[in-house]
């Protein structure tokens, strides 16, 4: 039951990681289009400039989540490879539950009165010519912090089994990493 749950995680996040994929061309895209309309044209809009900003925001804020579950996160890794594979399965677990889901939870329940105002408020860019309803972009961050409670959820998941794998004794290489093991 834990494993397919894991796959529904992991392939969750495969979609999620395409997603910020295809943001990523398209905030390069416009960083192309900014740089040849400034220095060629001597043109330049404040609005695909904020828009840079934003996409870069938007990667990422939900990159971490992709992150999580692809094991590119930070970690002290010169202590944490010196264990054995049960063993950082129980780090990740403790580490994911006292740690990383408490602030989680801290930042998308406390980013809620932010968001909402700058949506009462109706705010938009003070630069001339900035984009309006900046109330989306700070919607990000509960929506980007919600992803990584559940991301945080499947990275859990992933170790228990891990845990269990090594536990049980099922002829796995101790010396094989965390994210090779399937």
């Amino acid at each position: 039951m834990l494993i397919r749950i894991e796959e529904f995680y992991d392939r969750l996040n495969r979609i999620g990681g395409k997603i910020l994929s295809f943001l990523l061309v398209l905030m390069t895209l416009n960083v192309f289009f900014d740089v040849i309309m400034r220095y060629f044209f001597h043109n330049s809009s404040v609005g695909m400039q904020e828009m840079e900003w934003h996409l870069f925001a938007v990667i990422i804020l939900f990159g971490v989540s992709v992150g999580l579950l692809d094991e590119g996160h930070v970690r002290v890794d010169f202590l944490y490879d010196r264990y054995k594979p049960k063993t950082k399965a129980i780090i990740n677990i403790i580490g994911t539950i006292f740690f990383l889901l408490p602030l989680a939870l801290l930042i998308f329940f406390g980013s809620f009165d932010f968001v909402y105002d700058a949506y009462s408020t109706g705010e938009i860019s003070e630069d001339p010519g900035g984009l309006p309803y900046r109330w989306i972009i700070k919607g990000m961050v509960p929506l980007a912090f919600g992803c990584l409670v559940f991301s945080s959820v499947g990275y859990t998941i992933k170790n228990i089994n891990l845990y269990r794998k090594y536990k049980a004794g099922e002829g796995l290489d101790e010396a094989s990493s965390l994210g090779e093991v399937k």
